[in-house]
Order: C-alpha cells, then structure tokens, then sequence
C-alpha cells in the first residue's frame, strides 16, 4: 500500500512539473505586445508657428514634452551640438526607433540646424529601452502647444511666433 501511494505521489509530482514548463514555455514564446514605432519627424515653418511632426506606426505611445536645461544623447550623454538657450525635450515611451532585428526604422534628420522664427536646431537624441527621444533648440523661450493626430498616427508640436506673412 505504502509503495501504491508513493508511486501516485511522484506521478503526480511529473505532471504538475510538466504542466508547468509547458505553461512557462507557452508564455515564452507568445509575441510580446507589439511595439510603437517612430518613423518619421518632419519640421516646418508657418506664418504664425513652427511646427514638428513626428509619425508613428502603431498606436500613438504617450507622448511628454518638458523643458531642459541642454540637451543630451540618452546612450553617451554627450552635449548635443545645438546651439540655443532655451531647450524642449519630447519623449515617446514605450516606442523604438529600430524594428526587433535591430534594423532602424526611422527615416527623419538626426541633427538639424533650422533658421525657423523660433525652432533653431531639432535632434534624434534617444532611442533606448523603449523611449524614443527628441530635442528641440530655441535662443528665446518657446510657447507651445501639442496634439495627436490619428489615421496616420502622429505627434504635432506647434511653437508660436510672430506672423511672419504680414506684409
């Protein structure tokens, strides 16, 4: 009797620990939630503001814009080389700028000097752990506001300035 319930107590030890590699296992290898990607950023000047895009495939991630001191490179924090006095950096997280094999997917300028009214430099300045990161230069401060727009999924980051189509 004694060796009938030993024997039924490894058994059921095997099963419970094949059940749970094969749980662990299945959870292993179920995609991981799909990732935004940023792809593009695009600037441009209008009569009374400036303006910066920046398109995502996927869903649009939460998007922060907040006032720095200077700006720097996420992975080295080496000073990015734009010139101004007033800086905003624009955080999207979670999103990549790379694809799972690695490969970049984001096709917009990395280090720009603009001569815009107020926008003077914009920069790719992260793309680490799941934050893609942006920065914008200004010699005086900048007044803004943002929005996100669907279908195609994007970021806009309106700076006012002074009309500039006034004749």
């Amino acid at each position: 009797m004694y060796t009938r319930h030993r024997l039924m107590a490894i058994t059921a030890s095997a099963l419970l620990l094949a059940g749970t590699a094969a749980s662990t296992s299945a959870a292993a290898t179920s995609p991981a939630p799909s990732t935004s990607l940023v792809v593009n950023a695009r600037i441009a000047g209008h009569c009374s503001f400036d303006r910066v895009v920046i398109d995502v495939k996927g869903k649009l991630p939460p998007t922060t814009v907040t006032r720095v001191k200077e700006l720097r490179y996420d992975s080295s924090g080496k000073k990015v080389p734009l010139a101004g006095k007033h800086f905003l950096e624009i955080k999207l997280s979670p999103a990549a700028a790379h694809n799972n094999a690695g490969r970049n997917v984001y096709k917009g300028p990395r280090l720009i000097k603009l001569n815009l009214p107020k926008l003077k430099g914009f920069a790719l300045t992260g793309d680490f752990e799941g934050v893609v990161t942006f920065g914008a230069a200004f010699n005086s401060k900048p007044s803004y506001t943002t929005k996100q727009l669907h279908r195609p999924e994007r970021f806009v980051l309106d700076i006012a300035h002074h009309n500039t189509c006034r004749s």
